[in-house]
């Protein structure tokens, strides 16, 4: 069985721009999987990320942290060319508890 890469994103609310905030990321490598983390500031951010992730190091999957939306997920998932999975919280802890669609989304 092929070695699985893989992403785990999770955003995290920005001070000021979210869109200039440092994107974040480092490797966890397992017999099985080597897991990219990349922590973002906004769904914009999270689209950029996944594209470049999945284009340089050949990703076969993607997971979302539980602070994604049901539209941030679907943003996410039309952005890339592999599966797309999600952790949920409807109501997420560190989100002072809401969604990400609250926090990230304007309208």
């Amino acid at each position: 069985m092929e070695k699985l890469k893989a992403a785990f994103i999770f955003i995290y609310p920005a001070e000021g721009d979210p869109v200039a905030a440092p994107v974040c990321q480092g490797w966890t490598e397992t017999p099985g999987v080597d897991l990219i983390a990349i922590g973002v500031a906004s769904y914009e951010q999270a689209c950029e990320a996944a594209r470049k992730a999945v284009a340089e190091y050949g990703l076969g999957a993607v997971e979302l942290c539980g602070g994604f939306g049901l539209e941030g997920v679907a943003m996410v998932a039309n952005a890339v060319d592999v599966p797309v999975g999600v952790v949920r919280f409807d109501v997420h802890p560190g989100l002072g508890g809401v969604s990400g669609d609250k926090l990230f989304l304007k309208g």
